[in-house]
């Protein structure tokens, strides 16, 4: 039989490719399930249980969490990456370290083609063909959905037929959870006018009261809450637990997808949202002007190709390098208050902070610099645009 591993989640459109590939193709299907957050150990268990019944030959679940962590997600918080200024990359930077356990996974056991279920309308068929392209050209990439421009109906009828009649119901709202957030879909998104409802989203509010936390970061990762450290995947778990009660996180994203056309999507990422925002304070009073001008430019270009699938190209290990060095003095404590669905950032404190250098207070004192000097510097600073506006007045 010819071996097929295909990227497993449970859902109909992967269901439908293990049946139909097994039972119609003749393949060996390998299901494989890659956890970056979203999965429990039940889930994995009613996979595998699922997947079997399918008819695969056999079911693996990777845990990716911290490989996902380790490989993406400390480089969206070194640089702040959220994609156009709202969204954190949650479901995009995920699919791509999918990608690669996928595939390596595939390589491992010989397997000479590899299948997933997007269908020809989204981004993920981008990112999967590409990595699975660069990193194994020799295996062929099946995708049934997108090839037979399946509907929802026809894969449901299909698997009646095969004897599968599990509850094939379309939730009304479409859940993607992960360790950097979770995604939400539903008819509002569909357009641009509506929001999403409240019980769109997964976690409802559940505290009203005020809560203060501390966020520990050292060399740019977060390091403790409260002054407790820990792995920053259980942190970041942690937090998550302490400020989605508050409903915090929720927006809806406006973007270009990598197919050309707009696309619209709600998410809720509470640690997300305030890692990034703790994090960009600190480095606020620890860089530099420039370390910070030059970081912002990066970072948006490493967010675009992260979202784009094209994390494999060496310019993203460059962009790393540069990222990684930047966090050096990026260590302290950030202070934020907690309130419904928002938080404040109150402040931070540093051995690192440059506020704290002794050269002045701004707009009340200077204590590096005399009257004379300051004077001297604006006059030089004013030559090029007096020279211009000598020879070029500005009409009235």
């Amino acid at each position: 039989m010819k071996k097929l591993v295909l990227a497993y989640s449970g859902g109909l459109d992967t269901s439908y490719c293990a049946k139909y590939l097994s039972a119609d193709q003749g393949f060996e299907v390998h299901a494989v399930s890659v956890n970056t957050g979203g999965f429990t150990d039940l889930d994995f268990k009613e996979m595998e249980a699922k997947a079997y019944a399918l008819g695969v030959s056999n079911f693996k679940a990777i845990d990716a969490v911290q490989t996902f962590y380790e490989k993406v997600v400390k480089y969206l918080i070194f640089g702040n990456v959220l994609k156009n200024n709202t969204y954190p990359l949650s479901v995009s930077a995920e699919r791509i370290v999918q990608a690669i356990e996928i595939i390596s996974y595939a390589k491992k056991i010989g397997a000479g083609f590899i299948a997933h279920g997007s269908t020809g309308a989204g981004n993920d068929q981008v990112r999967f063909d590409l990595i699975f392209s660069i990193l194994a050209p020799e295996i062929q990439i099946i995708t049934p959905i997108r090839d037979q421009h399946l509907s929802r109906e026809t894969e449901i009828a299909y698997l009646q037929s095969q004897g599968i009649d599990y509850s094939w119901e379309k939730a009304k709202y479409s859940i993607n959870k992960g360790l950097w957030g979770t995604s939400v879909g539903g008819v509002e998104t569909l357009g641009s006018s509506e929001p999403l409802p409240e019980e769109a989203y997964p976690s409802p509010l559940t505290e009203t009261k005020p809560r203060k936390i501390q966020l520990s970061f050292e060399r740019g990762e977060l390091s403790a809450i409260d002054g407790k450290k820990d792995l920053a995947v259980t942190l970041i778990q942690n937090l998550e637990k302490i400020a989605a009660a508050y409903a915090i996180g929720r927006d809806i994203h406006v973007g270009d997808t990598i197919i050309g056309i707009k696309g619209r999507v709600g998410f809720e990422a509470a640690a997300a949202q305030i890692i990034i925002k703790a994090h960009h304070l600190l480095e606020k009073h620890t860089l530099s002007k420039w370390q910070q001008q030059q970081k912002e430019q990066l970072s948006s270009f490493y967010g675009m190709l992260l979202h784009e699938g094209q994390y494999l190209d060496p310019v993203m290990r460059d962009t790393e390098a540069f990222l990684n060095s930047s966090q050096s003095k990026v260590s302290g404590e950030v202070y934020i208050s907690l309130h419904p669905y928002r938080f404040t950032l109150d402040g931070i404190a540093s051995k690192n902070d440059l506020m704290g250098a002794g050269f002045g207070t701004y707009g009340e004192e200077n204590k590096a610099w005399s009257a004379q000097d300051a004077k001297g510097f604006i006059k030089i600073t004013a030559n090029a645009g007096s020279i211009y506006n000598h020879k070029h007045p500005l009409d009235d």
